[in-house]
């Protein structure tokens, strides 16, 4: 795939060596479905219950320990073989606070210890499940929290965001630097007395924040984090269960969940959505997972010859198609849903999963709120056994919908091609044909529009989704360049004053295409990556926000927020339908390496009755004849103006060289 992370498998942080799976594949239809909601853990103060799903175990083995690691165990007790592939245990008393393992024996080989595919709690560094009871972990008022309600998701603001990148440098004013705990603090300044923290987020305008993965990976020793390990985090250990990193004790298993939620419910009193980044296409290691040391093999897609599949670049691939793997994402996913309220689920190569799996996480999801948002990657970074017409990938968005994918056509478009660090795009001066239709693909939110030419666009030869909810609008995140570093490689040629206006320009197209609009943690501050292409593991003072930015470059983030002010106050920005697109989007003809349209404000309940939209690719500056009438310019030469629009009559226009016009009657 044109988009597949170059370095996959490094920013995995596994090994991608050809690997056979522990047994030889076998027919995995004959495995029998659990379908009851038992398995894990059932505590009480009276007895713990454990059921684990092992088909092919000759027997478990349950070992609980006083300790999230180390010591001597407790006690080793045989499981009884149940119903449907599971294996049971009851253990008497209140076991709260005690840790356990199983061990599985199949194929006459005794597998190594591992907490459980389904645990929900963990001790430091994830290899040992916690017996704790949840409602422990809830802060207080958590029963009146709940998910942030959408009317649509084209209202949804994304920024995309690292608790590290946000938090850890010494400038920003937060104690809890690097945790979940610090985006629950309040009243934090930069030095230069500016907002940091959650209420630059509030400051900012933004709807929902994207954090990347939260959940337990393997990559980080929890142990000892004050050797200030970084890492992403796309190295799933334990999906149920918080990262312990994160947390201010990863010892005590109840400190990571409590704290997350805390985190979840300070933003959701901020009036800011929780979207997380889920991993469910590959695990960290392929023998040693929790996956393999549990039913062997059939967590994994193989090749004919027995080997690991590698759609993931990461060593394995999930094969979502088999009952209970689809059955444990679901599960997975509603569990965060309403153990944490998360208000959204942004998938990892989500190519990788199959679309009855896609579809059914959707369906379950909107049991518990229709406002909770789902998108992903509609790619994948190799090849898969998984037949072509059930990925869940971008060329088939319209089989699932509701679901958004990202459109790396517009990003690509805007920038220039990912593959190639000095290629420029649309917003760098690069204006041929190509670009400008990949522009236009993106004003339509990705979808059918008469007036689009397919065959000329990036990388797609025709729209994916069926209305404007179902793409996300983006011009950088976490993968290669940030947008400086990347207007930096492509435009060496331009002055800094000149790359400025690149990096405005971009982001007003974002903002202003139909879609859903997501922004990079720290772009609103013109943040750099030290031009590192792939930063997954790099340490902090290449990774962190540099708090001071905000002083320094305030007409940048000036200009984001009056951005996203403009984008939330008119719907004519965020239309829902396709059929609204077509009636209300108009393009006109312009000049070359240009792009102008007006949008129907009247017809979606506007208070702007008409808004005309000019973006300018080209360095220099065009003459263009504005449409006649009384017109308002509130974006104008790389300047936000909303409460002092700029009145004009319409007629012949001179368009600035790298800039965007957005005008209304």
């Amino acid at each position: 795939m044109k988009t597949m992370l170059k370095l996959a498998a490094i920013a995995c942080g596994v090994m991608t060596m050809a690997c056979k799976t522990q047994t030889t594949v076998g027919d995995f239809a004959t495995y029998p479905e659990y379908k009851k909601n038992d398995l894990g853990l059932t505590y009480t103060p009276e007895k713990s219950t454990l059921r684990l799903w092992a088909p092919t175990a000759e027997s478990v083995t349950l070992r609980t320990y006083a300790e999230g690691v180390g010591g001597e165990a407790l006690e080793t007790v045989a499981m009884t073989k149940s119903t449907k592939g599971t294996w049971v245990v009851e253990l008497e008393g209140d076991r709260k606070g005690q840790f356990y393992t199983y061990q599985v024996t199949t194929d006459g080989k005794t597998l190594a210890e591992t907490p459980g595919v389904w645990n929900k709690a963990v001790g430091v560094n994830g290899v040992r499940a916690a017996i704790i009871d949840l409602a422990d972990t809830n802060p207080e008022g958590w029963a009146e929290d709940k998910h942030i309600e959408v009317k649509n998701y084209t209202d949804i603001v994304i920024y995309e965001m690292h608790h590290r990148d946000f938090s850890i440098a010494a400038n920003s004013g937060v104690k809890n630097k690097g945790k979940f705990l610090a985006l629950t603090e309040e009243g934090t300044l930069t030095p230069e007395g500016l907002a940091s923290g959650i209420d630059h987020l509030k400051e900012l305008g933004i709807t929902h924040i994207h954090i990347l993965p939260s959940y337990d990976y393997g990559s980080v020793d929890e142990a000892h984090l004050e050797n200030n390990t970084y890492n992403w985090g796309y190295d799933p250990k334990n999906y149920n269960a918080p990262e312990g990193g994160y947390s201010t004790d990863p010892f005590t298993p109840e400190v990571r969940i409590r704290e997350m939620k805390q985190m979840v419910q300070a933003l959701h009193n901020a009036g800011i959505g929780v979207i997380m980044d889920v991993v469910y296409n590959h695990t960290f290691v392929n023998d040693g997972s929790n996956f393999s040391l549990t039913v062997p093999g059939y967590y994994y897609r193989q090749t004919e010859d027995g080997d690991y599949s590698n759609a993931s670049g990461c060593g394995n691939e999930t094969a979502s198609e088999r009952p209970m793997v689809r059955r444990y994402f679901v599960e997975s996913v509603k569990y965060w849903a309403q153990e944490f309220h998360i208000d959204g689920f942004r998938f990892d190569l989500m190519a990788i999963h199959d679309i009855e799996t896609m579809n059914l996480i959707r369906s379950e999801l909107d049991k518990i709120s229709p406002s909770i948002f789902v998108y992903g990657e509609g790619w994948m970074a190799s090849s898969t056994p998984l037949p072509a017409e059930q990925q869940a990938s971008k060329h088939n968005g319209k089989k699932f919908p509701r679901i958004a994918v990202f459109s790396d056509d517009v990003r690509d478009g805007l920038r220039g091609e990912w593959m190639s660090a000095g290629e420029g795009g649309f917003a760098t001066g690069k204006v041929t044909n190509r670009q400008k239709e990949s522009i236009k693909f993106g004003v339509v939110g990705a979808t059918q529009h008469p007036q689009v030419n397919y065959e000329a666009v990036n990388y797609s030869s025709a729209p994916y989704a069926n209305d404007p909810i179902e793409v996300i609008n983006y011009v950088s995140c976490h993968d290669d360049e940030c947008l400086r570093d990347k207007i930096d490689a492509v435009a060496k040629d331009a002055n800094p004053v000149q790359r400025k206006r690149m990096n405005l320009l971009a982001q007003t197209i974002v903002m202003t295409s139909q879609g859903v609009p997501f922004i990079f943690c720290g772009e609103e501050l013109y943040r750099t990556k030290g031009h590192i292409r792939n930063t997954y593991n790099l340490p902090d003072e290449i990774n962190r926000i540099d708090w001071s930015h905000k002083a320094k470059y305030n007409d940048v983030f000036t200009y984001y927020k009056e951005l996203i002010r403009l984008r939330r106050s008119h719907p004519a920005f965020r239309m829902a339908t396709n059929a609204e697109v077509i009636q209300n989007l108009l393009f006109h003809d312009s000049p070359e390496g240009t792009v102008m349209y007006t949008l129907n404000g009247a017809a979606v309940g506007d208070q702007w009755s008409e808004i005309l939209v000019i973006y300018n690719g080209n360095r220099e500056g065009v003459d263009m004849e504005f449409p006649m009438g009384d017109w308002n310019i509130v974006c104008e030469d790389g300047k936000m103006q909303l409460d002092a629009p700029r009145p004009f009559t319409g007629g012949s226009f001179y368009v600035h060289g790298t800039s965007a016009i957005v005008a209304y009657k």
